[in-house]
């Protein structure tokens, strides 16, 4: 099955929550899948920006997004979702990239509402929407994309009306309506929920799947939480990256403390508990399959170095 098909029919499923977490890179990723995960979304700050270095305001470009999510979709079998940013451009890169992101193996895209010259990170200050028409037209040119080249493909329209300065939470309402009624995408998310109260009313406001960030609720809710509101997609992507600094900081603080017996205690930790290996499979182009492709390619003599 092609991922965008099984995306597809992840966010269409019912009574499961399907959860969507952050593969920080493609060894990750791989680690993730060992562990059953479904879905993952490479987002613009915490992936991207852990290769780049950027800031997410809109600095990194699209070639460079959709590099990075193609490594990571490729090395997978689940179904990869890359951050959009605002589609950088126009509606003709807007287009351009729903076609990269089809090309290079991505399952789909969310492309957000705020102006390409004053893109913000979530929950930051000062984040704005551009006018509803404006918005429709990026989300139609997604879609026409799509439909052109794949119609299993993803098109997730990300709202950051309720917290914009030059908005709120009606009109955040209206634009999930319209951003799936009169755009036709596929999938709609609320960024920044003030209550559960918001919840219901957007999930009463937009036919089909929909999700939300933590935004300004005071915890992330949980999967019977989600599925009692009638949400069947948890969006917590930034809970694998918080694990891994927390893991990797404790360790370079003991490792400064007691150098090599850090490593010693840590490995002797997890005697009888081993964990996974991500390398690259018998399937893969890896080591094992050099060594066969040599066998077949090269003579006896150029072989000789496989002995013993």
């Amino acid at each position: 099955m092609k991922t965008t098909t099984r995306l597809r029919r992840l966010i269409h499923r019912q009574g499961r929550v399907l959860v969507v977490l952050h593969p920080p890179t493609a060894t990750h990723a791989r680690i993730m899948e060992m562990a059953g995960c479904e879905c993952g979304f490479v987002g613009t700050s915490g992936v991207v920006g852990s290769y780049t270095g950027l800031a997410d305001v809109g600095a990194a470009t699209m070639t460079e997004c959709v590099q990075i999510g193609g490594w990571i979709a490729r090395s997978v079998n689940y179904p990869i979702i890359l951050d959009g940013d605002t589609g950088h451009g126009g509606i003709m890169a807007v287009r351009r990239l729903v076609r990269e992101c089809i090309r290079a193996g991505i399952a789909g895209v969310r492309i957000d509402d705020q102006p390409i010259e004053g893109k913000r990170r979530t929950q930051s200050a000062g984040v704005e929407v551009v006018p509803l028409e404006q918005a429709i037209a990026r989300y139609r040119a997604a879609v026409d994309m799509k439909n052109e080249l794949d119609p299993d493909f993803v098109v997730m329209a990300q709202c950051y009306a309720r917290d914009a300065a030059n908005s709120g939470l009606k009109d955040c309402i209206r634009r999930l309506r319209a951003y799936r009624g009169e755009a036709g995408v596929d999938w709609v998310q609320l960024e920044s929920p003030h209550s559960v109260a918001e919840i219901r009313q957007a999930r009463a406001a937009v036919a089909g799947p929909l999700s939300f960030m933590k935004g300004r609720l005071p915890r992330h809710l949980g999967l019977d939480e989600h599925l009692a509101l009638g949400v069947n997609i948890a969006w917590y992507p930034g809970f694998t990256h918080e694990v891994m600094w927390a893991a990797l900081h404790d360790f370079m603080q003991d490792f400064r403390e007691r150098g090599i017996a850090a490593w010693e205690d840590f490995q002797a930790s997890r005697k009888g508990r081993p964990y996974p290996r991500p390398g690259v499979g018998p399937d893969g182009e890896g080591g094992e399959k050099q060594r066969m492709l040599e066998e077949k390619y090269y003579p006896a003599a150029t072989l000789k170095k496989y002995r013993g």
